[in-house]
């Protein structure tokens, strides 16, 4: 038995900027990726190493990416679009189907916004969100 859960009901959602922030469900996303966290290091390797391994220290950490891929229709990509165009981060939240209601909150800037056309397929229409500072999760 496994205590993994389907994606089916994973939605996701973007703030209103009011000081009592209301979150609204982004139209018709099809796939969810991120956010991608990475770390760098710090390398510390002394050059009287005896074993001559190579030593490292945590360092910064990055919140990522968020990319999405979404049905276009005209609502949600002037919805993107309007966040596209701001020059300030704007917050986002992943809500997971699972029993908890778990949350991945983030503050994000739209980075990439597009469509795609392809032939015997959909419109889609590709967003990346750059993650600005720590995502949180909660529940």
């Amino acid at each position: 038995m496994s205590d993994g859960i389907s994606s089916a009901g994973i939605i996701i959602k973007r703030g209103d900027g009011q000081s009592s922030e209301a979150f609204t469900t982004i139209a018709e996303v099809v796939d969810i990726n991120g956010p991608n966290m990475t770390k760098d290091t710090v390398e510390l390797t002394p050059l009287n190493a005896t074993r001559r391994y190579r030593r490292f220290a945590s360092h910064f950490r990055d919140g990522g990416e968020v990319t999405i891929e979404a049905n276009w229709t005209r609502n949600g990509f002037v919805d993107m679009k309007e966040d596209f165009d701001r020059d300030v981060t704007w917050n986002y939240q992943i809500v997971f189907p699972d029993t908890g209601a778990t949350t991945l909150d983030w503050a994000g800037i739209v980075t990439a916004l597009g469509s795609a056309a392809p032939r015997d397929d959909r419109i889609g229409m590709p967003v990346t969100f750059k993650v600005d500072g720590e995502p949180t999760l909660s529940s």
